[in-house]
């Protein structure tokens, strides 16, 4: 008997159309033979609509605050009363969703009496999006005749407490699932668990960042010993380009980890960048399917990606981002400067997307978040001050309105002429190309250009993809 572990994202539990197919999805494994562990998001924009009612709360505005709650309860009430028959079932549903409702109130005033909001608050009050979906879910598979029980993720995943993106603490986690989750599997029940919260150790609220619920589930197929695990978006799976630039766009059949992980980093959608963390070691494949859309097999991701016809996979892009060069000649071999630029840029809270250097070692750039350009700037000059002043360093530059361009695919790996190829293609249809950074893995070649550019380039890179470049 194989334990599958599904998660199902926002729009796969956004509706009650939706919801139905989460459960025939489930009946289905369960006829199947198979043991399924589910791990559910909040109903797609409901973690806005939360995120909103904050801001209305740090505002008093009451009137928005409590608009929004009730606008989340019909939501859900809505799902409810169109899939679960009148009985204590229902009604226990909705006293459920009542109460959590409630107790979003309760600190939005909490909120609104003091005026802010720490990051420790936003996340009690986000995680209400996943702790109501999870008992809709549960309750509806009960309705249909699925064992099921519903589990809040925070008696089971323990972080430390770095709130907003908290991150597990495996030695506490590990012996809370085998205690807790693994008796409910083994006793033939379905858990309903909510992604993208755990807790600290003290039982704190805590969430994993935006996009966790892929996370989440990567963790409970890692230690429920899955066989495999099952992103369930609506999407049919891994697209070769994202297909609103290119109509051409595909779905891959299979790409391995690695692939993934610079697509999900370099722009893709589809799955949260640390998604693979916890069961690359353990080589449980993933796979990517269409809620919408059950009959399709979708996307296989494994350890090792299987030869195919093309060496660039999939072509992906990076918007609002900004380009900072720190330039001069008096840094020519001078140790240290980019180190303590690279520094001051943590100290800003700006992650590094990507880094080109001259070999002159006269500047270098690095791209990093639009919204973050401006303080990176100051931190950088503050620490480069002296340098500054003596004229070692010209200045900091910032260029805005750039994008990265991203060709991934582990045949490029010992194929000569690949990125001869992509930036031929470039200048043959004008694309200014302003930095190039290509990994040691040798799984992808990335570059940045003005944004006005992104769909021309992306457009001829794709067509590399498709002709089996």
């Amino acid at each position: 008997m194989r334990t599958v572990t599904m998660k199902f994202g926002g729009t796969s539990v956004g509706s009650p159309e939706a919801i139905g197919n989460v459960v025939g999805i489930i009946k289905t494994a369960l006829t199947e033979g198979d043991r399924p562990v589910v791990v559910v998001s909040a109903m797609s924009g409901v973690t806005d609509m939360l995120i909103k009612s904050v801001a209305a709360a740090v505002n008093r505005d009451r009137w928005e605050y409590e608009s929004l709650s009730r606008a989340i309860f019909e939501r859900h009430r809505e799902v409810i009363t169109m899939l679960m028959g009148p009985g204590a079932r229902r009604e226990e549903a909705l006293r459920h969703t009542t109460s959590l409702l409630e107790q979003h109130v309760q600190l939005c005033q909490a909120i609104s009496v003091l005026g802010e909001v720490t990051p420790r608050i936003m996340d009690a009050v986000v995680s209400f999006g996943e702790r109501l979906s999870s008992r809709m879910v549960a309750a509806i598979m009960q309705e249909n005749a699925i064992p099921s029980q519903q589990f809040d993720a925070t008696h089971l995943l323990v972080t430390n407490d770095d709130f907003q993106n908290a991150e597990p603490l495996w030695d506490a986690t590990v012996p809370q699932i085998q205690e807790r989750l693994m008796p409910s599997i083994e006793a033939g029940r379905v858990p309903v668990i909510t992604g993208y919260i755990g807790a600290t150790a003290e039982g704190i609220v805590t969430t994993l960042g935006r996009g966790g619920s892929d996370y989440s589930g990567a963790i409970f197929a890692a230690h429920t010993h899955s066989d495999e695990l099952i992103i369930w978006t609506d999407v049919d799976g891994v697209m070769t380009t994202d297909p609103r630039i290119d109509k051409r766009a595909r779905v891959l059949p299979q790409i391995s980890y690695q692939e993934i992980g610079e697509l999900a980093f370099y722009g893709a959608k589809v799955l949260h960048p640390k998604t693979v963390q916890p069961i690359i070691e353990i080589g449980t494949p993933v796979r990517v399917r269409n809620t919408f859309n059950p009959s399709f097999l979708g996307t296989l991701i494994t350890a090792e990606s299987e030869p195919t016809f093309t060496v660039i996979k999939a072509v992906t892009v990076v918007r609002n981002i900004s380009m900072l060069t720190v330039g001069g000649r008096g840094m020519i071999g001078v140790p240290g400067i980019a180190g303590r630029t690279f520094m001051a840029t943590a100290r800003a809270g700006a992650s590094v997307l990507m880094i080109s250097q001259s070999s002159s070692e006269q500047s270098f750039c690095f791209i990093i978040p639009a919204n973050k350009a401006d303080i990176a700037r100051q931190a950088i000059e503050h620490e480069l001050s002296r340098e500054i002043a003596n004229r070692d360093v010209d200045s900091v530059q910032i260029e805005g309105d750039v994008v990265i361009v991203t060709a991934v695919g582990a045949g490029m790996r010992g194929t000569p002429g690949v990125a001869g190829r992509v930036f031929m293609q470039m200048g043959q249809h004008e694309v200014n190309v302003l930095a190039i950074a290509q990994g040691s893995s040798e799984c992808s070649i990335s570059f940045a250009i003005h944004a006005d550019d992104t769909e021309r380039a992306v457009l001829r890179l794709h067509d590399l993809a498709l002709a089996g470049i």
